[in-house]
């Protein structure tokens, strides 16, 4: 037999060839020549950076009436000094951390309300809106969401970068 022949003729059912990258692939079942390897969807990992999730829920919780700004004090005043450079962009993850698993994902929000807005009703439609965006774009189960309320925006109080930061 030829060596060309050899490389032609089938492997028996359940036999695996090792691809370059090390990994062991097999041949296939008898029949069609290929293993049913299920749905695409199941073959690899996806990771998801926590940077990714900061940016939807800060983005999700911005969008929700009587969040003033998202972050500390310290935070906001940084970031205001920081949005002034030229070439610089606003940062949307400000006032949130995210704890990225697997499967799961925890969030910890620091926002600022408008006086006379319910502090209970924002946080809860915060909680509601982060949950739905980050759940609906990444798949991970949203385990809790923690909203630390640091400040009241006052009518009468100049804010620096309150163009920026407004998001009604």
């Amino acid at each position: 037999m030829t060596d060309s022949a050899q490389h032609n003729r089938p492997e028996p059912e359940g036999s695996s060839i090792t691809a370059d990258s090390g990994r062991t692939l097999d041949k296939g079942t008898a029949g069609s020549g290929r293993k049913a390897l299920g749905d695409p969807a199941s073959r690899g990992r996806t990771t998801i950076a926590d940077g990714v999730v900061e940016k939807i829920a800060g983005l999700a919780a911005r969008d929700v009436v009587g969040v003033h700004a998202m972050g500390t004090g310290l935070s906001r005043t940084f970031g205001a000094v920081r949005d002034r450079v030229p070439g610089s962009t606003r940062s949307v993850t400000r006032g949130v951390k995210a704890e990225v698993g697997e499967v799961q994902t925890a969030l910890d929000l620091d926002i600022v309300v408008e006086y006379g807005v319910s502090i209970v009703e924002v946080a809860r439609a915060v909680r509601e809106n982060v949950i739905a965006a980050v759940e609906r774009m990444t798949g991970l189960e949203v385990v809790e969401v923690n909203v630390a309320v640091g400040d009241v925006k006052l009518p009468d109080e100049d804010d620096d970068d309150d163009r920026e930061q407004r998001v009604q």
